[in-house]
């Protein structure tokens, strides 16, 4: 049977377990309204023998066993809420957009999400908490290994991977690389210990080279000569050698959760960073797909999601996350998969082209950070009625896409180097008086362009602002008050008896 028929039926059983909860719900809501129907009572009544305890009994050890047979399940969604909670606190809204583009909300079809990196601990956590599905991340199996972080990934259905870096170990001997691509080694066993696809890496360096054979013990020729434009590192250098992972070994239990309908985040680039661009992406992605496609027929879709921070380094900033229309592998580039050699690297290429302009379809990528603000700011001063956040993305990216045809001209038009002048110009006006570029919709219309400033700060309604700022922080001080103030005054009267009685 295909896996889309697999899918399609579990989708059904999960329905009708939904439907079957319902009723189940119901009539025990109805049992328990009427005394004459309750069974536990009816239950008792019939057999004296039995008591109440016994009854409670049974139903918590049923209740423990449902509890460690979902026990990941539940887990993951207590997680959930609790990482929801926090989330709320440091920012000021988390929006999720797009969501009808997941194929399936329900848990049950296979998905590959593949999200831009921007910050390295909070980019999980948002997803997980925006996602309606049950999302597992790549863990790599060193980690997995480990007792607490391997426990709590296992937990939250993670999936280890084994990586050749996971396994890295000192050369034996000494090696000389040269320009050709050839290594000679000193005191080295290189047939013992290195094999074709095996991987070196000099000392203290983050270059890899790829071994394309070996020919004797202190002589091998690498797949690819070193960058001609890079320095040669010095003689008889230290190495470190990484062996080679099979791909079926590094993504086995990937594919195989796809195939049980799983979901899985990927984040392509590899590392996160602070750039308004993404960088180059990973193979490893299209490695996935095309192997799922391969070994259980099925075109996984992948789902690009933006994380788009504003005022990230800030308490109480806002996130947009967006998701956006997947892709599918065609299946008529599957042999070209199979066929290996170049072929498999074009046809993965190209996967990783869709999918990077996917991914730049649900984030705004600029040049720098300067740009993007001038970006911001534009789009606010150009749409000043209150508008959606969906909107709000499509308008920068319009800005954005603008800009950038406009940068490549031979010759740029002057307006755009004079209305770049007159934004930041704005942007350090706002900055001297305090107040951010989104505020000034709030400000009040001032009819005189040579404005006073104590006609600006009375637009601005700074007094009632902070009555209202004072008002709210005494609010949200009454349940510090009400649960923590007897707990002072007891310790602070137990504290003057302990003091009188030593005195």
């Amino acid at each position: 049977m295909a896996l889309q028929e697999v899918t399609a039926g579990r989708r059904k059983h999960h329905q009708f377990g939904q439907t079957r909860t319902q009723l189940v719900v119901l009539w025990v809501v109805i049992l328990l309204s009427c005394d004459t129907l309750n069974p536990v009572k009816t239950l008792l009544h019939v057999f004296p023998v039995v008591a109440p305890w016994h009854v409670a009994s049974v139903s918590f050890s049923l209740l423990f066993y449902i509890f460690v047979a979902e026990m990941k399940d539940i887990l993951y969604f207590g997680t959930k809420i609790f990482f929801h909670v926090v989330l709320s606190v440091f920012f000021r809204s988390v929006e999720a957009v797009g969501l009808h583009n997941i194929p399936s909300r329900d848990g049950l079809s296979p998905c590959i999400f593949v999200v831009n990196h921007a910050n390295q601990f909070i980019d999980g956590l948002v997803l997980m908490t925006t996602c309606p599905s049950k999302v597992s991340f790549l863990v790599a199996e060193k980690s997995w290994r480990r007792r607490v972080i391997g426990d709590f990934a296992w937990a939250m259905g993670g999936v280890p991977i084994a990586r050749p870096q996971d396994s890295v170990r000192p050369g034996v001997g000494r090696l000389t690389l040269a320009r050709d691509g050839t290594v000679t080694g000193t005191g080295t066993a290189f047939c013992a210990h290195l094999g074709p696809k095996d991987k070196l890496r000099l000392r203290g360096a983050p270059a890899l080279f790829r071994v394309a054979a070996v020919d004797t013990d202190t002589r091998l020729r690498l797949d690819a000569p070193p960058d001609p434009h890079a320095p040669l590192p010095p003689a008889e250098a230290e190495f470190d050698v990484l062996k080679y992972v099979k791909q079926t070994t590094v993504y086995g239990r990937v594919i195989d959760m796809l195939a049980g309908g799983g979901a899985i985040a990927i984040f392509p680039e590899g590392g996160s960073h602070d750039r308004t661009d993404l960088l180059p992406l990973k193979v490893g992605v299209a490695l996935i797909g095309y192997s799922a496609l391969e070994k259980h027929d099925v075109s996984v879709p992948i789902v690009p999601v933006g994380l788009n921070y504003f005022r990230a380094h800030r308490f109480r900033g806002r996130v947009v996350v967006e998701y956006g229309t997947p892709i599918y592998i065609e299946p008529d580039t599957l042999p070209q998969f199979k066929a290996g050699g170049q072929d498999k690297i074009n046809v993965c290429n190209g996967l990783l082209e869709r999918i990077e302009d996917n991914m730049k379809s649900v984030i705004v990528t600029t040049p720098d950070y300067r740009t993007l603000r001038l970006i911001y700011a534009a789009r606010r001063l150009f749409v000043r009625r209150d508008i959606s956040s969906q909107q709000k993305q499509d308008m920068n990216r319009r800005f954005a896409s603008g800009y950038h045809l406009l940068i490549q001209r031979e010759n740029p038009p002057p307006q755009l180097a004079e209305l770049q002048q007159q934004l930041a110009v704005y942007q350090d006006e706002l900055s001297d008086l305090g107040i951010k570029d989104y505020q000034v919709p709030t400000l009040g219309h001032i009819s005189d362009v040579n404005y006073d400033p104590d006609e600006l700060l009375e637009k601005m309604r700074v007094p009632w602002k902070m009555a209202h700022l004072f008002l709210a922080m005494a609010l949200a001080s009454l349940p510090f008050l009400v649960f923590n103030m007897p707990v002072g005054l007891a310790a602070r009267y137990y504290g003057k008896i302990r003091q009188q009685g030593r005195g």
